[in-house]
């Protein structure tokens, strides 16, 4: 007797153990989405470069300080240059047109002068020219005349090109060298580091008196009180992605918490390294508090019902046909679908009882 219940009870069990799951189809939400990680970005955020190399020589702000546009960061030191702008101020300085003003005015005295003498040898010539014609004089004394008069017409028309070459000279070396102090003022300035927005420092990785190059990030700037979100989208998936998508956003920062967002920016490029899209989406109510490169999970919405028949999705074969639970095998037509859930657009009811597709 022993031995038959052994051999029942191992029958039982086995018949247990071969149980075909089975569910029901139910009317509930679906949304279809498409998931995406990243991090949360500060609007405008970039790292700071200097222009020129060097060593750092002063610090003027601290990590966490708020900037204005324009607001100095970091100093780099330039004795050399330094010294060139003095040059370049003195070079402006003495060729300035004020201080030249002593050249023009006695260009100018010149042409008053040749111009005085012009006239009064012209004068004389017309005189001895008359007399001429009356037979009065002698030619020679004409001559003479005639040749005063013309090298004063010369020596005039010379002294008025003179000022007028004397002034343009003038006025180019004063610009040259107003260029040139511009453009040792522009260059100095290359050697103080300067924020491009009003935002905030949130990193200083360099200290003062480290040598720096280029290509050396300076400092992270952002904004303050505005956030985005970075994520990447996989190539498969980035054709569904479109502008004013609703995303729904949860962080490991806000634990239980769903934010929504929506989608403002797709790169136009993919990451050949990740075969990934960047795309960027705005907070629709930002979190009371942010830090740049927090990490998140999101899913971009692509379509939502509020109503729709649903079945888990691994009881579909070949993606278009149920068993039901009498066995018969139904070609239904599905509609949205999210990880664990698919719509049954037509096929079966709500309420029909669907057998597990065995494996």
């Amino acid at each position: 007797m022993k031995k038959s219940f052994l051999f029942f009870s191992s029958i039982f069990l086995l018949s247990c153990g071969q149980k075909t799951e089975k569910t029901k189809v139910v009317v509930a939400p679906i949304s279809e989405s498409i998931y995406a990680s990243g991090t949360v970005k500060s609007e405008n955020q970039y790292q700071a470069f200097a222009t020129v190399n060097g060593i750092i020589q002063d610090i003027f702000v601290t990590e966490g300080d708020t900037l204005a546009k324009g607001a100095a960061i970091l100093s780099i030191s330039n004795d050399v240059q330094k010294l060139n702008k003095d040059n370049a101020s003195l070079a402006a300085a003495f060729a300035n047109m004020d201080a030249n003003n002593g050249k023009l005015i006695d260009a100018e005295q010149a042409i008053d002068l040749a111009d005085r003498k012009y006239k009064n040898d012209s004068l004389i010539y017309t005189r001895q020219k008359n007399l001429w014609q009356q037979n009065i004089g002698s030619k020679l004394e004409l001559e003479q005349r005639e040749l005063a008069y013309q090298n004063a017409k010369v020596a005039r028309n010379s002294a008025r090109i003179k000022y007028a070459d004397l002034k343009r000279q003038l006025q180019l070396n004063a610009a040259q060298s107003q260029k040139n102090l511009q453009i040792s003022q522009t260059l100095a300035a290359d050697f103080t580091l300067r924020s491009d927005i009003d935002g905030v420092v949130y990193s200083l990785p360099k200290k003062k008196g480290e040598l720096v190059t280029a290509q050396t990030p300076l400092a992270i700037i952002g904004s303050a009180t505005q956030f985005v979100l970075e994520m990447q989208v996989d190539e498969y998936d980035i054709i569904k992605v479109r502008k004013g998508l609703p995303v729904k956003v949860m962080m490991d920062s806000y634990k239980g918490q769903v934010f929504d967002a929506v989608v403002s920016k797709i790169d136009p490029i993919m990451n050949e390294r990740s075969k990934t899209f960047l795309v960027e989406a705005a907070f629709v109510a930002q979190p009371y508090l942010l830090y740049p490169n927090v990490s998140f999970e999101a899913n971009i919405v692509l379509q939502s019902k509020p109503k729709a028949m649903l079945i888990p999705r691994n009881y579909l074969v070949n993606d278009s046909f149920v068993i039901k639970a009498n066995d018969k095998k139904v070609a239904v037509k599905t509609g949205l679908k999210d990880y664990k859930m698919i719509e049954i657009l037509s096929g079966i009811a709500e309420g029909d009882e669907l057998k597990m597709p065995a494996k």
